[in-house]
């Protein structure tokens, strides 16, 4: 028999494991070498990852999801540390990410040794997509903050119309932040609710990425809704006060204040002089438009001014009162608190959220009620006819026809007849932060 010997390099970090009867083959008198090939049964161990920059071969992982009610504490002393040190490292951890911060519904992960005590050697907290926080539960404790790298992408969407504008986009790949984008720049142009099958939709948007996971969406750039046979274009451009959006014969989008003050689940009651309160038990005049909306959704200013109260009435409840110039006045009711920052004096921006629904005051449910004043009188805020913002000036002519051209061509090359995923473009740019 011939005698065989095999060398095999095997690299520190794997390990083999193999059959030598599937390896030796018996070589009879008289034959020359082997006819068949030599196989290995060989199972490699792989490296083991490395998790936030921590190499994790000689850690064990565990991934979890902070429940409701549960602190930093519970989950530590849960893999053997002690009270003092986590009093310790919640001192330390105050200046870079306090860890009474950290709330029931996001992510972790830790990583504890491979013993039978099972001590935590890191806690990892993901308190948002595009940051994560180290705590390094060894020695004299550490706690690091850190930026995901953020990707943003150019991206088109096209598509007809099926059903509603709604279900249409979504269809095509988009999602409900697109459509309210879209309704907050068309609401006074055209009602989105009357969009027919037939009609077509393309728009131009950016999409925010973290290791190639969509995570929301920055500016519409561009959009183009085809009604009743009848294009209406709204492009994106900046004339130095931050980007607005301008019809294809260069008009404004924008009204003087927004058509609504928030999102809304329906108008319970309209202005009137003759409504029955539901608390007073009542008939008197109703001098204002009330909005449905859960608890706490965002309400914000209509348009730029001046904050001339921010306060508490027995009837209005927490309520908000803006000054917009020499000619309009609002008002904001039942609030269940305010945003940060507003207060008597403040000056707010257009769309900035100066306030929370709620059902403080003389109020059955969650609603927001909305007063506008003209020339010092309380006017229906639905009926009364708003100026347009100004168009693009003369000044800005030649850059903005330049950008429509470049639009009009983009759009017109779109098929809005292909429903399918958003086609990405190569325009691509990272944001600050380090890549996990």
């Amino acid at each position: 028999m011939v005698a065989l010997t095999f060398v095999i390099f095997l690299s520190a970090a794997q390990s083999i494991n193999f059959d030598i009867t599937q390896i030796v083959k018996k070589i009879q008198p008289g034959e020359a070498a082997l006819d068949e090939p030599l196989i290995l049964k060989q199972t490699i161990k792989q490296p083991a990852p490395v998790l936030y920059g921590i190499p994790t071969d000689s850690l064990e992982i565990v991934e979890g999801e902070v429940e409701h009610g549960e602190s930093i504490s519970d989950i530590l002393a849960a893999y053997n540390i002690s009270p003092t040190t986590i009093f310790n490292l919640a001192e330390k951890a105050k200046d870079t990410f306090n860890v009474k911060r950290i709330q029931s519904g996001r992510n972790y992960i830790l990583l504890h040794a491979l013993d039978s005590a099972q001590t935590a050697q890191y806690f990892i907290y993901v308190p948002s997509e595009l940051e994560y926080i180290i705590y390094d539960l060894r020695g004299d404790l550490a706690v690091t903050r850190h930026q995901r790298e953020m990707k943003i992408l150019e991206r088109e969407l096209a598509g007809e119309i099926k059903g509603s504008l709604y279900e249409s986009i979504l269809a095509a790949g988009g999602s409900a932040q697109l459509v309210n984008t879209l309704a907050d720049i068309y609401a006074w142009r055209l009602n989105l609710n009357k969009m027919q099958p037939g009609d077509q939709f393309k728009l131009i948007f950016e999409e925010k990425q973290v290791n190639n996971s969509t995570i929301g969406y920055g500016i519409l750039k561009a959009a183009f809704l085809q009604h009743n046979g009848e294009p209406l274009y709204a492009i994106g451009f900046d004339q130095g006060k931050g980007l607005g959006y301008f019809d294809q014969d260069g008009k404004s989008f924008k009204k003087a204040f927004l058509k609504e003050p928030l999102e809304y689940t329906r108008i319970s009651s309209r202005y009137t002089m003759n409504r029955f309160h539901p608390v007073q038990k009542r008939y008197k005049a109703h001098l204002g438009t009330d909005y449905a909306a859960p608890r706490g959704t965002p309400i914000r200013s209509v348009g730029e001014g001046v904050v001339l109260e921010a306060g508490f009435t027995r009837g209005n409840g927490n309520y908000v009162k803006i000054r917009h110039n020499k000619t309009f006045t609002t008002q904001y009711l039942h609030l269940s608190k305010f945003a940060k920052g507003i207060r008597q004096g403040k000056t707010v921006s257009q769309g900035q959220t100066i306030g929370y629904v709620g059902s403080t005051g003389l109020a059955t449910g969650p609603h927001l009620c909305y007063r506008l004043w003209k020339n010092g009188q309380q006017v229906d805020a639905l009926k009364v006819k708003l100026p347009l913002a100004e168009p693009v000036q003369k000044k800005n002519q030649a850059a903005f026809l330049a950008s429509k051209e470049t639009i009009i061509k983009r759009m017109e090359v779109l098929p809005a007849t292909k429903e399918a995923q958003p086609e990405l473009l190569a325009t691509e740019k990272a944001e600050a932060g380090k890549k996990m």
